[in-house]
């Protein structure tokens, strides 16, 4: 690693940096007064959500609630800059699908609604009018089973109610949504272990705490409001053991911004007491061998007069299974579970002394778990260790999966979803008087393979960047051209609005950060966080234009124009009045939401029922499972040696999903420049190559697909040998469609199997889908400098 990138990655996250950050982003967005009056008034009562991460909002905030990452968001949507019709009278939809994300976002907020003009080209000015009677003439047309309603999380739980209320009014489960790509892994593996699909701690356990494990989670740059937590955490002296193969800044090292004395001094607090860098896809080997420690060290116990280690009384009453879990992991040997963690047999014991010692102890994963082909087993290990010592359903303890967006945890709640269960179809009918579908739908992969089998006629986008962030993009998008239409609802331009059907709509929606105002009234959305709080919203600023809708009004206008006759529901009413919805949410889930008009008025809001917070165990067996596989590592994990390697998709810093909000990467050390490749140098020199040559991406994957991608510069970086990192949706083309969890169909984007070749210079390289020369990408913004 070259000494300007030692320098910059060994830097504490936080501090000044991320202060300068926050202006900067603020500034070219042109809103750098109100930008900084209007954070005043994020994740505060009375004020606005975070659009960006689902990291919970205390009680008692700051004056200053908010995160380097948050506030880009916001200046992201609160941008003066506007994606007007001249604009798009100016640049044909060919052009702007050649565009990088970064770019076509940076144009700025939609402000009419667009309508696409295929003897043109071009997206062109219509009325709300004339889209939503054009839209719903051709969704009366379909076959139901024929549409595709993609959802993102940006959507509140009452634009998401009403979207699957239209959709099941109009005869679909299909109701693919973000959380198919990230967390659905969570959402279906850990009902099997403890009869939730949802985290169980909240806020005040991380006060109470003695320590905490972080497997597969970036703090830094996924959630950095977390970070604050941890350096309070770190500073008491609790442990904070975690699990990444990258070094990154947010588990190192943290300056918190609020505090005084380490702004004066550039100092931060240490962050990670332990640090293990398994290699990609070592997860489960890992916990495993914790556990095998964890369990010896009671066996020696047995038979002398210490105290035992494992808690038998919880493990009795609450669990099921233990003795079989108990007895492979015995049998496990430590050379195979070195080999796959990539980790040594004293890393796991130093681990599980500091596991053994805590009383109260939370495990925190993200999509480093999630998104990997065994992830749900994966994830089913960190619930066994914390089994062991009963370290769920007690203040301080829990299982503590990071969701991303803000309210990819609601949408789900409050319907979206593709395999509803009867009491909620029952309920459906019930309070709407019709009778909804009860064939099960379509997630995002099946969605994909629908529209790869030419089996979709019209897919309807809520929010998102759905054709960027899917496995096999470009692959897929070529077949989008088949579709009857594609609707986007979206607040700006993205390179998704470019990949359309034989009709295509651009629908401008209101931001969370703005004023939604119904019949004279602002109106409050709610949202529920990752630690199932659910809580008002209300934006503050003026809509970027008066022609925008909120996702509401929009999704009443779509089923007006519809399903208007299938149901006796006065849509105008409900967009009229917010709290409408949300009586109507209740209705259907009562045990839920039971008085939730008045409940989010309370300071932070309420809490979600959670059955495994209070040890009450909704399985099968009426208990806690301890699950697991013989032989739970695949064949295609195995540790690669070059040129086969593992790569990690991942975000860069300036990065919310695939919102580039500029081409640096801070906490990497990397500057105006995405095409990268980070490398261990045993790698790096295994191959031939040197740091800053270019080279070119081959999936390796048992079918007949040529998935390329070409152009990309070597960094070096502080990575396990074998394993490989760049960013997404750039490598988003190698994923294969078919490499996803087998439980959830969540894409294993986090281990893909590659192989990498050296590239000449001026040679045609594949990126993205299309030919170009390596070195050639759109204008960078002018602040940035090139990687050093």
């Amino acid at each position: 690693m070259s000494d300007q990138r030692k320098t910059a990655v060994n830097k504490p996250a936080g501090g000044w940096g991320a202060l300068n950050a926050v202006e900067t982003h603020l500034a070219r967005q042109e809103v750098l007064i109100r930008g900084n009056r209007v954070l005043l008034d994020m994740n505060k009562p009375g004020g606005f959500d975070c659009p960006s991460c689902a990291w919970p909002d205390p009680r008692k905030p700051h004056a200053f609630e908010y995160c380097e990452n948050g506030a880009k968001a916001v200046a992201w949507e609160a941008t003066k800059k506007r994606a007007t019709p001249e604009f798009f009278a100016e640049h044909t939809v060919s052009e702007l699908r050649g565009w990088t994300d970064h770019d076509i976002e940076a144009v700025g907020r939609l402000t009419e609604p667009m309508r696409y003009n295929p003897a043109t080209d071009k997206y062109e000015c219509a009325s709300w009018e004339e889209a939503f009677h054009a839209i719903g003439d051709e969704l009366r047309g379909l076959d139901p089973k024929r549409v595709e309603l993609y959802t993102s999380g940006r959507a509140s739980n009452e634009a998401a109610f009403l979207y699957q209320t239209f959709g099941r009014l109009l005869g679909t489960n299909n109701f693919p949504d973000c959380s198919n790509m990230c967390h659905e892994t969570t959402t279906v593996a850990l009902p099997e272990s403890i009869g939730v699909g949802k985290g169980t701690v909240d806020l005040e356990d991380f006060e109470d705490c003695d320590a905490i494990f972080i497997i597969g989670q970036n703090p830094g740059t996924n959630s950095p409001r977390m970070l604050g937590y941890l350096h309070d955490m770190a500073k008491r002296g609790v442990p904070i053991v975690s699990f990444n193969p990258l070094k990154e800044r947010g588990l190192v090292a943290f300056a918190n911004p609020q505090n005084a004395v380490e702004m004066l001094t550039g100092t931060g607090q240490k962050i990670s007491s332990s640090y293990f860098q398994v290699r990609v896809g070592g997860d489960i080997a890992a916990v495993q061998g914790i556990c095998k420690a964890v369990i010896a060290a009671d066996d020696a116990a047995t038979g002398s007069a210490r105290s035992r280690i494992i808690d038998r009384d919880f493990i009795a009453r609450h669990t099921h299974g233990f003795d079989a879990f108990a007895d492979y992991i015995r049998n496990l040997c430590w050379e195979r579970l070195e080999h796959y963690s990539g980790l040594c047999r004293a890393d796991m014991e130093a681990a599980a002394e500091i596991y053994m010692k805590a009383n109260r102890v939370i495990a925190c994963w993200g999509m480093g778990i999630t998104q990997h082909r065994r992830g749900g087993d994966a994830m089913q290990q960190i619930v066994n260790l914390l089994l062991l010592r009963g370290n769920i359903g007690r203040k301080g303890t829990g299982a503590c999966p990071i969701r991303g967006h803000s309210n990819v945890q609601g949408d789900r709640t409050v319907g979206i979803y593709q395999k509803p269960k009867e009491p909620f179809l029952r309920k459906m009918d019930e309070v709407f008087r019709f009778k909804a579908p009860r064939d099960p739908g379509h997630d995002v992969a099946e969605c994909c393979e629908a529209i790869l089998r030419h089996e979709v006629d019209a897919f309807v986008a809520l929010g998102g960047n759905f054709f960027r962030a899917i496995p096999d993009n470009t692959r897929i998008a070529r077949e989008v051209p088949n579709l009857r239409m594609t609707v986007y609802i979206a607040t700006k331009p993205n390179l998704s609005h470019m990949t359309i059907g034989r009709s295509s709509w651009l629908l401008p929606c209101l931001g969370r950060t703005e004023r939604d105002e119904q019949n004279g009234v602002v109106q409050t959305i709610t949202v529920e966080d990752s630690f199932s709080m659910v809580h008002g919203s209300v934006g503050v600023l003026d809509p970027a234009s008066p022609d925008l809708k909120s996702e509401v009004a929009i999704i009443a206008g779509l089923a007006k124009a519809t399903v208007a006759d299938r149901a006796r529901i006065d849509w105008d009413t409900l967009v009229g009045d917010y709290s409408l919805i949300r009586d109507k949410i209740e209705q259907v889930l009562p045990e839920q939401f039971n008085n939730y008009n008045a409940r989010i008025a309370q300071p932070g809001g309420f809490r979600l029922p959670n059955g495994a917070r209070e040890r009450k165990w909704d399985t099968p067996t009426g208990k806690a499972n301890f699950l697991f596989k013989e032989g739970l590592i695949d064949a295609d994990d195995d540790a690669p040696e070059a040129p086969h390697l593992q790569l990690i998709t991942l975000r860069s810093h300036d990065q919310f999903n695939t919102t580039v909000y500029s081409n640096d990467d801070r906490y990497r050390g990397v500057r105006g420049e995405r095409m990268v490749v980070f490398m261990n140098a045993r790698d790096i020199a295994a191959l031939g190559l040197s740091e800053g040559a270019m080279i070119e991406f081959s999936a390796v994957w048992h079918d007949e697909v040529d998935r390329r991608v070409g152009g990309f510069r070597v960094v070096a970086f502080d990575i396990p040998p074998g394993c490989c990192a760049a960013y997404y949706p750039e490598t988003n083309p190698l994923l294969p469609l078919a490499h996803r969890d087998q439980r959830s169909n969540t894409p294993a984007a986090k281990s893909v199997a590659v192989t990498i070749t050296a590239m000449t210079p001026g040679e045609p390289v594949e990126v993205d889908g299309g030919v170009a020369e390596h070195g050639r990408h759109r204008a960078e913004d002018p602040e940035t400098v090139p990687l050093a």
